[in-house]
């Protein structure tokens, strides 16, 4: 069976059809009557997959509408799962050396406070985008977050992910294990967002050079014609001074060009704008026990103890969390009035009186002139 073929074999026989398969790549299929209200077909119906369909088969491809008819057929089926995972997790050795190697934080310094085995609560979420100018991409964003220590983690997901399939399929959750709670929605939208966004960026940067270099090239293309015809008709105009008429109409001619220059390069900004959606897909909370490191940070004299997790299966410590957005660096640096973490955008100067401020403690506007901040809303979700 092709790929497609045993997609809709498998999902037409979880919802209570009778499938067989037949050569050359294709199903015969007995419907319930909801699947033949879903998915359009008759009771006794047959499915073609391949180039060379069989003797009065349907053909089913991705070309065709059959994956909105199949994603009909799932609904919410599949939107979020949750997996227990029991991997083997050793003690962590030479963590000193570790901290040295990962922990950056240039301001503030801390101390080990201990580590210790413990049980965490992952979630792994996948967002479609959609990018649409004169073109069209989609694609897929997979962001990961650890509900223990509020640390997001770049890479990890999809190393953690083809680690799923080499460990057991279900394993039970101990008794007595103590799990952090799931936020609230609000809560993982304030911190994903800004890493949903960065990601999409990531993924469409190609896609807007290649337009700002058309846009660039027609914008070019168009002033040089016009500019031409301007330069043609003030060189008539300089050429008969004396004709009040001819002047007059040279200058609505040259007005006339104007006119149609900014309404050409208004079409070029609509047709090269650049429209980002995102929408959530799915989610997989992953429980699984990690090796959790405490440390106590230290900002002149108040402290602030925070965790870090390592995990036994991507083998990697965490970053420290950025309270105030999302970045891919390790760099942190902690603010005077609340110990906040965050990346070193988040204690830049105010663009009104020139003084840092922790935009963490206020994300809106300068608690000391008032000046407000300006940061980009995130990618749109659902």
């Amino acid at each position: 069976m092709n790929r497609l073929q045993a997609f809709a074999a498998d999902l037409l026989a979880s919802d209570g059809a009778l499938v067989e398969a037949i050569d050359p790549d294709g199903l015969d299929i007995v419907a319930p009557p909801h699947l033949q209200q879903t998915l359009g077909i008759p009771d006794l119906c047959r499915f073609g997959f391949g180039a060379t369909l069989p003797p009065g088969a349907r053909r089913v491809g991705i070309e065709t509408d059959w994956l909105a008819r199949f994603a009909a057929v799932i609904g919410e089926r599949g939107r979020w799962t949750r997996r227990v995972l029991r991997p083997t997790n050793p003690p962590l050795a030479g963590v000193e050396r570790l901290l040295e190697r990962e922990v950056v934080l240039a301001n503030a310094t801390y101390r080990l406070h201990g580590v210790s085995a413990a049980w965490t609560r992952y979630l792994i979420l996948d967002f479609r985008f959609t990018a649409l100018s004169d073109e069209k991409r989609e694609g897929l964003v997979r962001l990961g977050i650890n509900l223990a220590t509020g640390a997001m983690f770049d890479g990890a997901p999809d190393r953690l992910s083809s680690r799923l399939e080499t460990e057991a399929a279900e394993a039970a959750l101990p008794e007595g294990v103590a799990l952090p709670p799931l936020w609230d929605r609000r809560r993982i939208l304030d911190r994903v967002g800004p890493a949903l966004r960065s990601g999409v960026e990531t993924q469409v940067e190609a896609f807007a050079k290649s337009l700002q270099r058309r846009l660039s090239r027609d914008q070019a293309r168009l002033h040089g014609y016009h500019n031409l015809l301007f330069q043609e008709t003030m060189r008539r105009m300089a050429a008969a001074p004396e004709s009040e008429d001819r002047r007059r109409r040279e200058e609505l001619r040259a007005e006339a060009i104007r006119h149609e220059y900014r309404a050409r390069i208004d079409d070029l900004g609509h047709k090269y704008a650049l429209r980002i959606t995102a929408e959530w897909a799915q989610t997989l909370e992953l429980v699984m026990p990690v090796q959790r490191v405490a440390l106590m940070l230290r900002r002149r004299k108040a402290e602030r103890l925070v965790h870090l997790d390592w995990n036994p299966l991507t083998r990697r410590l965490e970053f420290l969390p950025c309270e105030f957005g999302h970045t891919a660096d390790r760099a942190r640096l902690v603010c005077d009035d609340a110990l906040h973490l965050v990346s070193p955008a988040g204690l830049t100067s105010c663009d009104g009186c020139a003084k840092p401020y922790c935009r963490a403690c206020y994300p809106e506007r300068c608690p000391k002139c008032g000046h407000a901040e300006h940061r980009a809303s995130p990618v749109p979700t659902a």
